[in-house]
Formats: structure tokens, C-alpha cells, sequence
């Protein structure tokens, strides 16, 4: 049987999730509104 609490004692988190997380945290990415109003910005700079 497991012991669920010794398990966790030796849990380690992978060293690519760690990086993935840091990337997401660190960069200022746009979401689909951001892009939705540099679109409609842009349309409306060449009229």
C-alpha cells in the first residue's frame, strides 16, 4: 500500500515545468483582446 505522505516528502517537480512556469510569469504576453484592439487600431489609422 502507498504511503501518500512519504510520497510527497519526495516529490520534485520536473525542471521543465519549472521553466515553462517562469516564461509565462516573465513575459508580457497579449491576449486575444490586445491583438483584437491593435487590429481595429491599425483599421483605423488607414482610413
Amino acid at each position: 500500500m502507498l504511503d501518500f505522505e512519504e510520497e510527497l516528502k519526495k516529490f520534485r517537480p520536473s525542471l521543465e515545468i519549472e521553466q515553462v512556469e517562469d516564461n509565462i510569469y516573465n513575459n508580457n504576453l497579449a491576449d486575444v483582446t490586445d491583438l483584437m484592439d491593435e487590429m481595429i487600431k491599425e483599421m483605423k489609422d488607414h482610413q
